[in-house]
């Protein structure tokens, strides 16, 4: 009877035992399951990006004049690369640059709002067409113009979205994972956008100032794809393309509310970023 209520005993605490285990090490899987995944965690990077512009018509309005030029070509301004102008606290912002912070929704979803700072610059003297009036400008374009020739000389336009064509947006983006290893992270992602427009549109225009103010001049819309190369969980590289269209009906032009331009395009975007991800709270796994 001794024997058999030793053995009784031997086999309870066993039990016991193993299902300590069993559930310490669920527990320990589960934590780390809740580690490795995405969900409610934040993400920040920042970054450059080299811009391209459709052809547009650009239509002017004011006191004195009503006129629209029509396939006007722009690109972007690149800052020459040095140390200083794209690492300094005080000049991060000088370069075309890409800023966004993010929150995973859950493994596959997240939302984020950031700033797209591009630069677009008319190129001046191409000659494009001309339609519309323009009058008492104390200049020599004054007349009436009906699909005319002209040439964009400095003393006619100077017009430039360089501090710049800031697109700040909203979007939500899908994520795959695409390859994994120990401490690395290959994954792909796409989405779409909607935000508006605040250029510091630089403009000389016929015989009025220089103006130069941020300005909410409209909106845009976009979609976006890329990869991301992760590294130790926390730190990342990722490769951008986004393409989208942008209408801004209200640019001021001069120190006269009632002068403004409208224009509408399309646009491509190609960033190279830097950034971590990083989580408030939870649980973590110990070893």
């Amino acid at each position: 009877m001794k024997i058999f209520l030793f053995l009784i005993i031997i086999f309870t605490s066993l039990n016991l035992f193993s299902q300590k285990v069993c559930l310490t090490e669920s527990s320990r899987l589960a934590a780390e399951k809740e580690n490795k995944s995405r969900k409610n965690t934040f993400y920040v990077y920042w970054g450059w990006n080299r811009g391209f512009y459709t052809n547009s018509d650009i239509h002017f309005q004011g006191r004195n004049y009503d006129f629209t030029l029509t396939d006007v070509i722009a690109k972007d301004r690149q800052s020459k690369f040095d140390f200083k102008t794209y690492f300094s606290p005080t000049k991060l912002t000088i370069p075309q640059y890409n800023f966004r912070l993010g929150y995973f929704l859950n493994d596959k979803y997240s939302i984020s709002i950031g700033a797209d700072h591009m630069k677009y610059v008319m190129q001046n003297y191409n000659v494009v067409k001309i339609n519309g009036y323009i009058e008492n400008s104390n200049t020599a374009y004054d007349g009436v113009y009906e699909n005319e020739d002209i040439e964009l000389k400095d003393d006619f336009l100077k017009f430039e979205h360089t501090d710049g064509l800031n697109y700040e947006n909203i979007e939500l983006r899908r994520h795959h994972e695409f390859f994994t290893k120990k401490n690395f992270n290959i994954s792909l992602f796409e989405g779409a956008g909607i935000g508006v427009l605040v250029p510091r549109t630089n403009t000389t225009l016929l015989a009025y100032k220089r103006y130069d103010e941020f300005h909410l001049a409209g909106y845009g819309v976009g979609i976006v794809g890329g990869f991301n190369f992760e590294f130790f969980k926390y730190f990342f590289l990722q490769t951008e393309c986004k393409l989208g269209f942008i209408h801004m009906p209200d640019i001021r032009t001069t120190e006269f509310k009632t002068d403004k331009a409208s224009q509408h395009f399309f646009f491509s975007q190609f960033n190279g970023l830097f950034g971590a991800r990083f989580k408030f709270g939870g649980k973590k796994v110990k070893n």
